[in-house]
């Protein structure tokens, strides 16, 4: 399997996805990849990729969150480290991102230089045993 450089998981709250990209991450780390996760679900504060930094941290796994992730303010706001994401061409990228509307709203814009790379996966995660 060779990996696209951006990777991005999509998918309801209790899909599974933030579980998945993480793993993804590690895989990717394994393979011995430079790799950095970022969480875009924005909106639903279920299980987020922070609750996953410190095994992230450490395998070397850079996370880009929301400073309001893990704390009672839930303000769809997205760090500026965000867009090193798209324009750093030397390390692997896997983005968390809700599957609704809001998740598009996050995603779109990061979307012109993502297409225009053309080296990336967006993975959309069911989980056909929720409601």
């Amino acid at each position: 399997m060779q990996p696209k450089r951006i990777t991005l998981f999509a998918g309801h709250y209790g899909s599974g996805k933030t579980n998945i990209a993480v793993n993804y991450a590690l895989w990717l780390k394994q393979q011995g990849k430079q790799v950095t996760i970022a969480d875009l679900d924005i909106v639903n504060p279920y299980f987020r990729t922070k609750d996953s930094e410190e095994l992230l941290s450490k395998a070397g796994i850079p996370l880009i969150s929301s400073a309001f992730a893990n704390s009672n303010v839930d303000l769809p706001a997205l760090p500026q480290e965000m867009y090193s994401l798209v324009q750093r061409y030397d390390r692997y990228a896997v983005l968390d991102i809700g599957g609704d509307d809001r998740g598009a709203l996050a995603l779109g814009r990061y979307t012109p230089s993502i297409l225009e790379e053309n080296n990336y996966e967006m993975v959309f995660v069911a989980n056909f045993y929720r409601p």
